[in-house]
């Protein structure tokens, strides 16, 4: 699944093509990617619409237009693809929006799992989903304070608890792996358990890999592209997620993997210890 690094390249790579133009038409062929409002509500509300600006809210793309926000959510396998309004509709292409210079921009999800949502611009950050979400990694409020109070009471693994986007917004399975590792925190350990300097770790951590994996253009796992096939880089630098069977790069012991919270959990256990 996209995460932020992943979510602010495919941002990065749509400002210069998307921002600018006018929204002349709209065609829908899976509805279940319309989360809200009705399918035909989105379709007559987006058309006119002007695309003024693009950035992103946790793992969602946030498309600012006149007088709406056009969320994303790419969950899986989401991604973005540019043809002409006459290039025929290919399987897989659910959602598509025609640019007034004819380009027909395409939302393509093999699984159909990804969500769009058309929110009045006003109402953006105070309704669901955004409203919903916690405080981005590089937010000035992320301190060890606001997370140990957020995580204190809680007797689930940390590993689940930082997946929560409640609390901060954008960290995935893949980067959740190499936080904890560099942490030197077990990913079994209950949050509760979790001290304050352990916290301070976790954010120091979460920053050094995201700001490095944003940099690389994110990690491209499986299927996962930015847009026409743009890949990332950050896989190169994994330490630990995707690793199991593998020696650590700290300690030389093999890489463990397991479950945890139904996620595939890739950790060292002499490095971090319970």
């Amino acid at each position: 699944m996209p995460e932020k690094p992943e979510v602010i390249t495919v941002v990065n790579n749509l400002k210069n093509r998307i921002i600018g133009k006018k929204i002349v038409g709209c065609n829908i062929y899976w509805d279940n990617i319309i989360a809200y409002p009705t399918t035909n509500e989105f379709k007559k509300e987006i058309i006119n619409q002007k695309i003024n600006d693009i950035t992103t809210r946790g793992k969602f793309i946030v498309i600012s237009l006149d007088d709406y926000s056009l969320l994303i959510h790419l969950r899986m396998e989401g991604k973005f693809f540019f043809r002409t309004k006459n290039d025929p509709i290919v399987k897989h292409e659910h959602v598509e929006l025609i640019f007034d210079d004819n380009t027909s921009f395409r939302y393509h999800d093999v699984r159909k799992f990804g969500k769009m949502y058309l929110i009045p611009i006003e109402d953006t950050y105070k309704v669901k989903p955004l409203n919903e979400l916690g405080l981005e990694y590089d937010d000035k409020n992320l301190t060890k304070d606001y997370l140990y109070n957020k995580i204190h009471n809680k007797n689930l693994p940390i590993k689940t608890v930082l997946l929560d986007q409640s609390i901060i917004t954008g960290i995935g399975n893949i980067y959740d792996d190499e936080v904890l590792f560099l942490s030197g925190i077990n990913p079994n350990r209950k949050a509760s358990s979790i001290t304050l300097d352990e916290c301070n770790s976790i954010i120091k951590n979460t920053k050094k890999v995201l700001d490095k994996a944003i940099t690389l253009g994110g990690t491209t796992i499986k299927s996962f592209t930015s847009s026409e096939g743009v890949h990332g880089l950050f896989q190169n630098e994994l330490l630990v997620h995707g690793k199991s069977g593998q020696n650590c790069p700290n300690c030389g012991t093999i890489i463990k993997k397991t479950r945890i919270g139904g996620r595939g959990t890739s950790y060292c256990e002499k490095c971090q210890k319970e």
